[in-house]
């Protein structure tokens, strides 16, 4: 196994349903949307993934039936042992396998919304899920304050399930630090955080330095900024130039700025195709230097205007 391999998970929120907010990839998927296209082409990109050397594989209950590809994969491979499945609840999938709906997922972090999906996971997943994560934590979310709740995930963790939240939004970095410091039992909660830090929006990382040091597995979602960052965006072209200085193709360079991030335990490959895979097990591979990934941040945004800008993308 490649060192790059190790630290590359792979993320199924652009496989397990029709449409998803990444550019360039109904280029990829063409018309190929059918819930058993979508099955088939989530089986074939873990092969891919598998045979690179990745081992850690995310989900969630509101990517599609991502939950339920993944299991009937795991299924086809029962000697497969070594994989590490991390899912999440928190918003629940309602666009119905259409890729018109109005709305496509729904944010619900009571305890009733978390008893419904832990259930419905464990379901689906069985003794195979490893990793359990409050979905997309924001200030304004009642998670951290339900002391129910909380009480109800370190019943789940002392069944032998890691607990771990997500991030979204320009507050990620107070999000994480307020997390970390929630304990049951005189023992952290929160053993895993997955967090957005990519070249256009770097403003978490020194939170995720502290979570790594307090001992929290640090994944990193959305590397390429859903597609912003492959093939270059009008409205950054600071960063496509560091990226050619460097003699690198541009979604290489930065997927290799997270990989070389010193509190990084994954970074998370959106692949929806096996060549997408094995580019970015590559790219996990290159070494940069700090100056170098200095000079690709040149085009960081306030993350206020990143978030709002990704807010608005079209699901396609």
């Amino acid at each position: 196994m490649s060192t790059g391999a190790q630290k590359v998970g792979l993320g199924l929120a652009a496989l397990g349903r029709p449409a998803y907010i990444t550019s360039g990839r109904g280029d990829d998927l063409g018309g190929h949307r059918s819930m058993e296209q979508m099955r088939a082409r989530t089986a074939q990109v873990l092969d891919a993934a598998y045979a690179a050397g990745v081992r850690y594989v995310d989900c969630a209950r509101s990517y599609g039936v991502s939950e339920s590809f993944l299991a009937s994969w795991l299924a086809g491979h029962p000697a497969l042992d070594d994989v590490t499945v991390a899912s999440k609840w928190g918003y629940r999938y309602v666009g119905d396998w259409q890729m018109t709906a109005e709305t496509h997922e729904q944010k619900d972090h009571s305890l009733a919304a978390f008893q419904e999906q832990v259930a419905a996971t464990q379901h689906e997943l069985g003794s195979h899920l490893d990793v359990y994560q409050i979905h997309s934590l924001t200030p304004d979310s009642p998670a951290l304050a339900d002391q129910s709740l909380l009480d109800a995930l370190a019943e789940l963790r002392d069944n032998g399930i890691r607990i771990g939240f997500s991030t979204s939004g320009p507050a990620q970095a107070d999000v994480v630090r307020a997390a970390i410091e929630v304990t049951r039992g005189g023992e952290p909660l929160f053993r895993v955080v997955q967090s957005t830090w990519n070249l256009l929006e770097p403003s978490v990382g020194p939170a995720l330095q502290e979570a790594a040091e307090a001992g929290v597995h640090v994944v990193v979602k959305e590397a390429l900024a859903n597609g912003r960052l492959v093939a270059g965006d009008p409205q950054t072209p600071g960063v496509h130039e560091a990226a050619n200085v460097l003699n690198l193709p541009l979604h290489q360079a930065a997927f290799a700025a997270v990989a070389a991030q010193p509190w990084l335990g994954h970074v998370l490959s959106g692949a929806v195709t096996p060549t997408q895979v094995e580019e970015n097990v590559a790219a996990a591979s290159i070494s940069l230097s700090s100056s170098q990934i200095e000079q690709l941040l040149v085009d960081a945004q306030d993350p206020r205007e990143y978030w709002t800008a990704r807010s608005q993308r079209a699901w396609a």
